[in-house]
């Protein structure tokens, strides 16, 4: 077997909270998370951008910096960025094998009474193979909460906490104020935390576990001045005036689009100043980012446009509808897929009045929803809208560039992956 093949053969093994199995992993690695400096980033919708930003303005200020997201659209290897440049094949390879003989050794022994699950894998996998390249610091996405996370076993330089919203309910609570508490379990005795626009209950759960703990709280929105400004000649997707209390940074470029990236960029900043990361790194940062498949545009040579976005929670579809609401001209055809365990009702709630047409489909995934299911949700939200039924995400495109030449694909980063991946292999598309 090889090594990729061993590690995706753990995902069966679904998700379990606990640190019982990483903290056993990492202790027989010899602690490679304690090998460099971290900054650790928890939230329901933002995290990702907040660690891509981060990350990109360490390396701008000539930091050896690091990241560590997750999901990956087409890659595992986009999970391990290195100075702006996924791992290599090889190196992945040799640290999977390592990390691998292990873990044999802890079962065999008995310390770990069960199999580690995958992402706790990949999770010691990151860890070793930055501190094999010798990183100065990396920046932590949370996979899932915070508290339980696989992640939360580094004690981090400064955290961040970008947003809270309802999105796995199941695992994290059914109240924003639940949700928030374990997405804190990240917070450590003394280390900083910024923490985004969230709401009060949130918020006060967020401050009690700070409280607690002796970690100073930063809201990252307190004395901040963030104006949108049109965009000018420089191309910038997105274009803001930006001074906090630490620094007037004037007008700045930020290369993601979405007004909804100002508040993630905010957190960001606060984070690098906490850091001491100089403004004018911080400027280039934001300025360089790149973090595909959030906002991505797409143009073909015959004229055709396609949006690529992971909004598969009803905030993350919020501010997709919000941004597909400024765009001129005509509506788009909103290509669709989800996972069983998302809520379905409110996403399409969210979208739908802003599309011309759907089309369904089901992602790659086992949890994928049936496409029949979702045609019936989107036809009692929105009745008079047209909704096609495809039978894969290929299909999906085709019927859609056929009810318009302007497509939105949104649902599933699952979705995203799958498309991506037609896209890489330049299929015509009709």
């Amino acid at each position: 077997m090889d090594q990729l093949s061993y590690l995706f053969g753990l995902e069966p093994i679904g998700i379990k909270f606990g640190l019982e199995n990483i903290a056993a992993i990492v202790a027989s690695l010899g602690h490679p998370e304690r090998a460099f400096r971290t900054i650790h980033v928890a939230g329901t919708n933002g995290k990702g951008s907040v660690t891509a930003m981060v990350d990109t303005a360490l390396g701008a200020a000539g930091q050896r910096s690091a990241r560590y997201t997750s999901p990956h659209l087409i890659d595992i290897r986009e999970r391990f960025v290195i100075e702006g440049q996924r791992i290599g094949a090889e190196a992945l390879d040799r640290a999977i094998a390592d990390v691998r003989v292990h873990i044999d050794a802890l079962r065999a022994a008995g310390t770990l009474d069960v199999q580690p699950t995958f992402f706790e894998v990949t999770t010691a996998i990151a860890f070793e193979l930055f501190r094999r390249a010798g990183v100065d610091i990396a920046v932590i996405e949370v996979g899932l909460g915070g508290r339980l996370d696989a992640t939360n076993v580094v004690t981090p330089e400064a955290a961040a906490i970008t947003s809270i919203a309802f999105d796995h309910e199941q695992y994290l609570g059914r109240s924003l104020r639940e949700i928030a508490a374990e997405k804190a379990g990240i917070i450590k005795s003394g280390v900083p935390v910024v923490v985004g626009d969230v709401t009060a209950d949130a918020s006060e759960a967020i401050a009690r576990v700070a409280r607690e703990r002796g970690a100073p709280l930063v809201r990252a929105w307190d004395g901040v001045e963030a104006v949108r400004l049109k965009p000018d000649a420089t191309g910038a997707l997105t274009r803001l005036r930006l001074r906090t209390p630490a620094h007037d940074y004037g007008d700045i470029d930020l290369a993601l689009a979405g007004a909804h990236q100002i508040g993630n960029a905010v957190v960001a900043v606060r984070v690098l100043e906490l850091v001491g990361v100089p403004p004018a790194a911080i400027v280039d940062g934001l300025a360089r980012v790149s973090w595909p498949g959030r906002l991505d545009a797409r143009r073909f040579p015959d004229g055709r446009e396609m949006l690529l976005d992971a909004a598969h929670n009803p905030a993350g579809a919020a501010a997709l509808a919000s941004y597909l609401e400024e765009q001129a001209g005509e509506r788009p055809a909103l290509v669709f897929s989800a996972m069983r365990d998302k809520d379905v009702d409110a996403v399409l709630r969210a979208l739908l009045p802003v599309v011309a047409a759907l089309v369904v489909t089901r992602a790659s995934n086992p949890r994928a929803a049936d496409p029949s299911a979702l045609a019936e949700r989107a036809r009692a939200i929105e009745p008079a809208l047209p909704v096609v039924i495809a039978s894969s995400p290929r299909a999906a495109l085709e019927a859609a560039w056929r009810l318009s030449p302007r497509i939105v694909v949104a649902g599933s980063i699952f979705l995203l992956g799958d498309v991506m991946r037609d896209l890489s292999k330049s299929l015509p598309l009709p």
